[in-house]
């Protein structure tokens, strides 16, 4: 496990290019089993679950050429031999489960380990997947710990409205819907950027999806889906966070590649807490010196908050990095996280620093901004933007702290110190 050495303080300023999005590069790479022609992808972002995933594809035959620094991929499934698997997908990736779907359309039958543990933000069950892959015509059986799954022939077109906006299961469901016999439709879907770039991929692919960015998907499934070379957009996660860190820093950062047609409810939350968002073209700007201060709603006698929600809500992965603005704020504001119920529990750990954060209950809490705050040594939860807004706080008091086992950073921002020091910051890992 790898530290995060800082000395804070210091106005973190410049220009930085985000990486390709974490969540789109995942389902994008499962979907490719779906075809034997060749996919070629650009601005793979070099992180550690892809690294899982195209080992697990050339552990199965797949032909896999991978450009690290230029960041393209060619992927050629047209050799994948069934009979290399051994029951186990990628471990410690939680999206391994987005393998489902794909690899049911190309083997017909395979068998796990019925895991369905939880992870620090919250059980995740496996029940929706499985709820899903049944309704299009596949079995599903249990035996002791074991889960075998069955495909005869293709999946069969279906109605499915799940109990809540589930993303991977809303993926999964896309892909076994996309070469299944007959239309299916999905309600209540998942409808984030991450899920309309895999489905406009596979669209592009042959696909026909319709209702792309609705909670109403429609699939009409096809014969055959063909390649094509594909760019993965990039990550609105890194472009929230580095425009977060030059407001938290006094610092002036542009952001290009900035998605500003995903932005329109994440600038209103900035403003929420003093900072102006400014667009050019697709380059997003947070202009130096801001000054942190929690705007008071027309209704006076109710308190500012931020909801974090499925999409379109303010996406609950950034709400730590609106957490950690919230402590330099002046003000009160409170945030709700309405989906994972363990999603405050790095509480305590800002306490360390000197923040005034009340826990109301596992979903909200209310954050006491511009108290005074101290250098820290504070220990990462395996949260990604948790770790991130711990070094957020850190990098806005002057001197020496500590992020301990903050190493889960990696898995969505490939280069973070690399581009941290571009940015002028004083920071190491160790």
């Amino acid at each position: 496990m790898a530290d995060l050495i800082i000395h804070g303080g210091k106005p973190l300023s410049g220009t930085i290019t985000p990486s390709g999005n974490k969540n789109s590069v995942l389902p994008i790479l499962c979907a490719t089993l779906l075809t034997d022609a060749r996919v070629t992808l650009r601005n793979v972002p070099l992180i550690t679950d892809v690294e899982k995933l195209v080992a697990f594809f050339t552990e199965q035959g797949s032909a896999v050429t991978w450009d690290r620094a230029a960041g393209t991929m060619t992927l050629d499934h047209s050799t994948f031999d069934a009979r290399r698997l051994n029951g186990e997908l990628p471990a410690g990736m939680r999206s391994a489960v987005l393998l489902f779907a794909p690899l049911l359309q190309r083997m017909k039958k395979f068998a796990l380990p019925a895991n369905a543990k939880g992870c620090s933000l919250g059980i995740r069950e496996l029940d929706p997947h499985l709820e899903i892959l049944e309704k299009l015509g596949a079995k599903v059986a249990t035996h002791r710990d074991d889960l075998t799954l069955t495909l005869k022939g293709r999946f069969q077109g279906a109605r499915h409205w799940p109990d809540y906006m589930s993303v991977t299961a809303t993926e999964n469901f896309v892909m076994a819907a996309v070469l299944a016999e007959g239309q299916s439709v999905l309600l209540n879907a998942a409808s984030e950027p991450h899920v309309q770039d895999m489905c406009a991929v596979l669209a592009a692919m042959g696909a026909k999806i319709a209702g792309l960015g609705t909670s109403q998907l429609t699939v009409t499934g096809v014969a055959k889906l063909k390649g094509g070379t594909f760019t993965i957009n990039s990550d609105h996660h890194e472009i929230v966070t580095f425009l977060a860190l030059g407001a938290i820093t006094g610092g002036e950062i542009r952001v290009k590649n900035s998605l500003p047609h995903h932005f329109d409810l994440i600038t209103r939350s900035f403003a929420k807490l003093g900072v102006k968002i400014e667009h050019d073209g697709d380059t997003a700007i947070v202009r130096k010196r801001q000054k942190l201060v929690v705007e008071e709603p027309f209704t006076s006698n109710l308190l500012p908050k931020i909801e974090a929600a499925p999409w379109p809500y303010f996406p609950v992965d950034l709400l730590p990095c609106m957490i950690a603005l919230g402590v330099r704020s002046e003000g009160a504001v409170m945030f709700w996280n309405k989906v994972y119920e363990g999603g405050f529990t790095w509480m305590s750990e800002l306490a360390k620093f000197g923040a005034h954060v009340v826990v109301s209950d596992p979903h909200r809490i209310t954050v006491f901004g511009a108290k005074p705050l101290r250098p820290s040594t504070v220990e990462a939860p395996y949260i990604i933007r948790a770790a991130v807004a711990l070094y957020m706080v850190a990098a806005s008091i002057p001197g020496k702290s500590v992020v301990k086992n903050a190493d889960t950073i990696k898995r969505a921002h490939p280069n973070f110190v690399e581009n941290l020091r571009s940015l002028g910051a004083d920071v190491e890992w160790k």
